[in-house]
């Protein structure tokens, strides 16, 4: 983002623009007032524009008189606004040519174009929010799932913040114990009963035991932000296409006999337990496809790499073949389940033969996808084994995106560096340096220390007027 004034009045369109009932234009800055004054007239011509209401009446041209549509607007004072400055807001009719056109107005009147994320920068830079919370708004705003809003949700109301704030805390009052016992003389130090291992022990169970249970929840936070990615592999004509068809409720695949069909990764999703379900169906795998299916069959191992699970199909009205080794190969080393597909054919493929030949420890669901008892059935076994933890800490876990993991492994791993340091005895001030190394970690996540690049990294993700 350029670097622009605080004392810059800002606008953007807050709503999608197309046709529709409203459209909303948001002003905040030192002049939003004084704009709103010049472009609108309220029915009641007398009435000044008090704060936190509501007002009727028509945006003109201050040039010509001309009215441009019929209004409400509302003028907020601040420093009781999002962004702590004074905020006005248009709700005028929604289409492209009537925002246009007041947007044009506004930016003659003296405002500028906002960034992305400009808004939620103004609050965070006025010390209304909180780094994490800012980031909790583009989660509120990307969440596709009733999950990833409720997580977003708590940390806007700033739950994270106030862990950070906390970690913070103690970690300074670690450190004026610890440093206490390095700068003063060893009788002093023993008056102050501060051994160094029973600083180590005090920082292992106040810090770096809740920092390490934080940073095991990233794994079940980044599925209920995320959804769950599932990917549909198998040979040719094993029911891909049909199970895809029937995990939706609609018909999204062309179901056929004939083999390739499916030449191409085809995307979908569903809700399951409140959580995002992203499903690929992918081209089948066999020794000797033709020019298109190889293209197929290089995406399907593309999808593989983004999967969190891999569903692989067997047809058991069909024998074991090389393909379903060469398949069994790629999903060895990756979370997969083996599906066990066309429970309504002649059995040629067993539950024991699947065992024998790829493992005992494999799980392995039985099925027909044209059964709709056994969908139900796969669906609640994908809950349980692939959603249950998720779900469980969903409503109570402080749970880090991807940067806010990243400054806590570091912290982490700073203290833990410091521990060992402190039980050994030894260099009490490389210590002392490790806890510095935290403190800083600490410090970027709450944005005490965060830098214009940092800053410009994560509100760019924001969209304009927000």
């Amino acid at each position: 983002m350029p670097a622009f004034s605080a004392l810059d009045t800002i606008c953007a369109i807050a709503t999608p623009v197309g046709e529709g009932g409203i459209g909303i234009i948001k002003i905040t800055g030192p002049n939003a007032r004084p704009i709103a004054k010049a472009l609108f007239h309220a029915q009641q011509s007398e009435s000044p524009l008090q704060s936190h209401r509501l007002h009727y009446g028509w945006i003109r041209n201050p040039a010509t008189q001309e009215p441009v549509d019929e209004v409400l607007l509302s003028y907020m004072a601040g420093p009781h606004t999002y962004t702590c400055e004074d905020v006005v807001e248009i709700n005028c009719h929604s289409g492209f040519a009537v925002l246009q056109r007041i947007m044009e107005l506004v930016l003659a009147a003296g405002a500028r174009l906002a960034e992305p994320g400009e808004f939620t920068r103004r609050a965070f830079l006025n010390g209304r929010i909180g780094l994490s919370q800012a980031e909790a708004v583009i989660e509120l705003i990307r969440s596709r799932s009733e999950q990833s809003l409720t997580l977003a949700g708590r940390h806007l109301r700033g739950e994270f913040q106030r862990h950070l704030e906390t970690w913070r805390e103690q970690l300074l009052a670690l450190r004026v114990m610890m440093e206490a016992s390095i700068d003063f003389s060893q009788d002093t130090a023993d008056e102050l009963d501060l051994p160094l291992d029973s600083l180590a022990d005090l920082l292992e169970a106040k810090l770096l035991r809740s920092l390490q249970g934080v940073l095991n929840h990233y794994e079940s936070g980044r599925i209920l932000r995320e959804g769950l990615t599932l990917v549909l592999v198998g040979k040719p004509n094993v029911g891909k296409s049909s199970l895809l068809n029937a995990l939706l409720g609609k018909d999204r695949a062309i179901v056929s006999p004939f083999p390739g069909t499916t030449r191409d990764v085809i995307e979908d999703g569903f809700l399951l337990s409140g959580i995002s379900v992203r499903i690929l169906d992918t081209a089948g795998i066999r020794e000797e496809p033709d020019a298109i299916e190889v293209k197929g069959i290089e995406r399907t191992l593309r999808a593989l790499d983004e999967a969190d699970v891999a569903l692989w199909l067997v047809d058991q009205s069909r024998p074991l073949s090389i393909e379903d080794d060469s398949i069994f190969q790629a999903l060895s080393e990756r979370r997969h389940l083996i599906i066990l597909n066309k429970a309504d054919l002649p059995k040629i493929t067993s539950l024991e033969a699947l065992k024998s030949r790829y493992g005992e420890n494999s799980a392995i669901v039985g099925i027909s996808a044209l059964n709709p008892r056994d969908i139900d059935t796969l669906k609640s076994y994908l809950r349980v084994t692939f959603l249950q933890q998720p779900l469980e800490t969903s409503g109570s876990a402080i749970i880090p995106n991807l940067r806010q993991k990243t400054c806590l492994e570091e912290a982490h791993g700073a203290l833990a560096r410091a521990m060992r340091l402190l039980r050994s005895g030894d260099f009490p001030e490389l210590a002392a340096m490790e806890f510095q190394a935290a403190q800083e970690q600490f410090d970027m996540l709450l944005g005490s220390t965060a830098d214009e690049e940092l800053l410009d990294q994560i509100f760019s993700q924001f969209c304009i007027g927000k």
